[in-house]
């Protein structure tokens, strides 16, 4: 830039910012010059939105950060307009994904389950009788993924279209969905939006699920057939919805136990309680247990998971100090439940990256806070030590 327009810029600064010193930058870098100061108000929001205002014309963006304690805005230019996505891709890997779910609906017969080519020919053979799971399935995940998609369309920041991800002859035939941004969030408050939103809006529609499908679900004797015993883990809501449903919790064992029998069954999944009663789980209960699952799941406070975007944006920086942690604890988990290890594997790749926003100077609000705080319990509430459980014969 210009001498005459750098000057301009740094009068348009000075409107929102006590400017205290000046230096030009690499372009190279992602920014062309730096000002460090102080804002003129608290009101960090209306200030950054008043100078991007001013900046249109000139083709930048404002950058706000703290550096050693030191409000800094950084200039940058504009980045170009996100290309429109095909979303032909995103309806034949919805239609794929809807079938694939479909065939894990099918109730195949347990005298099939040594027989591979058989129970996937029978599921073929009776795809449509997987339509409760089904529907009940995608209706959660869809608005888990639409919640993501209308809150950001909401805050102007570019996001395409929910990508579902079939998973054939799996147990729940699909590994869920998601949006990619294609915009930064415009500051910590945006970034909650976005990330928060898509748990609500899971979970507003995975617990009327859940409850109407226990109500239409059994309890029966655990008897170790000839293909063994394959459960679904417990959380602690899970846990409270048998109970309000059954009046007892589940699955119980033969014989009455203490609190450190439970204590152990909920971290371990041990000992699988043979012989004691269970739920016989309706396709439509395990649809709305599996909502919980995607729920918890997503609520791990790492990287640009929903849960990282919601702990980022109350702790900032601070948040990433607990990578390590939770990272150490999900390969410690997977003694009890392999699955943790791809977890922990794919987090220690993916997990040190946050969507940070373009202003890191505005922090949440009240309410804002007292919501993350809330989704923190929700996530203590609907996460399961052990997702599923198995016994060989």
């Amino acid at each position: 830039m210009s001498i005459p327009e750098i000057e301009i810029l740094n009068t348009l600064v000075a409107r929102v910012f006590r400017i205290e010193d000046v230096t030009s930058m690499d372009p190279n870098k992602g920014y062309f010059v730096r000002y460090r100061g102080q804002l003129v108000d608290e009101d960090s929001a209306s200030l950054y939105d008043l100078l991007a205002d001013l900046l249109i014309p000139y083709g930048v963006i404002p950058l706000f950060r703290i550096e050693e304690d030191r409000q800094v805005i950084y200039l940058a230019p504009k980045p170009p307009e996100p290309k429109k996505d095909n979303i032909n891709t995103n309806i034949i890997l919805f239609v794929l994904t809807v079938f694939s779910v479909m065939l894990a609906g099918v109730n195949t017969p347990v005298e099939l389950c040594n027989n591979a080519a058989q129970a996937i020919l029978y599921m073929f053979k009776h795809i449509l009788t997987g339509w409760p799971f089904a529907v009940s399935l995608m209706g959660i995940l869809l608005s888990h993924e639409l919640g993501h998609y209308f809150m950001s369309r909401h805050h102007k920041t570019p996001a395409t279209l929910p990508y579902f991800i079939p998973f054939p002859f799996s147990p729940l035939g699909t590994m869920g969905a998601a949006i990619i941004m294609r915009g930064t969030p415009k500051n910590k408050r945006v970034l909650f939006d976005i990330g928060v939103t898509g748990p609500i809006a899971g979970l507003v529609v995975a617990i009327p699920v859940l409850f109407f499908g226990l109500s239409l679900s059994t309890v029966q004797p655990l008897a170790l057939s000839a293909c063994g015993i394959s459960l679904e883990g417990n959380s602690l809501f899970y846990l409270f919805a048998k109970y309000v449903t059954f009046g007892q919790l589940l699955p119980s064992p033969v014989e009455p136990q203490g609190i450190l029998y439970w204590l152990r069954y909920f971290f371990t999944g041990q000992p699988i309680p043979v012989g004691g009663l269970d739920v016989l789980i309706h396709p439509v209960a395990f649809a709305g247990w599996t909502g919980l699952l995607v729920t918890a799941l997503n609520l791990i406070p790492l990287g640009t998971l929903d849960g990282g975007h919601v702990i980022y944006a109350l702790l900032g920086d601070k948040a990433k100090k607990a990578f390590p942690f939770i990272v150490g604890l999900l390969a410690v988990m997977g003694f009890f439940w392999s699955g943790w290890w791809i977890w922990a594997a794919l987090l220690f790749w993916l997990g040190r990256v946050n969507a940070e926003p373009l202003d890191q100077i505005t922090t949440l609000d009240p309410t804002r806070r007292g919501l993350a705080l809330f989704m923190i319990v929700v996530f203590l509430l609907v996460f399961m030590p052990v997702p599923f459980t198995a016994l060989l014969p």
